[in-house]
């Protein structure tokens, strides 16, 4: 009986190991894929109603994805700043009657 519970045990202990091994790859992985997705500039390509957002990245060959609007973190380059004229707004002025 003993010898039945010690062959239990390690045949546990092995699927724990061969569990946790799976777990490590498979976030190696995502990290991963997720550094890989998310290096460099991207475009804006469309907004959706429900908050996510279309990107493209620099590259004229990528294909956009969408991600959740949440994650996205604007970047401003100084060197595509420029001058905007400002123009007020007036009321008209009542006309004569």
């Amino acid at each position: 009986m003993n010898l039945k519970a010690d062959a239990c045990e390690e045949e546990r202990r092995l699927q724990l190991q061969e569990l946790e091994e799976l777990r490590l790859e498979s976030y190696d992985s995502a990290m991963w894929k997720l550094k890989s997705r998310w290096v460099g500039s991207f475009t804006i390509v469309a907004l959706r109603a429900n908050g996510a957002v279309e990107l493209k990245g620099s590259d004229p060959n990528s294909n956009s994805f969408i991600v959740n609007g949440h994650r996205v973190k604007i970047f401003r380059d100084s060197s595509e700043l420029c001058v905007v004229e400002e123009i007020p707004l007036r009321m008209p002025a009542p006309s004569p009657n």
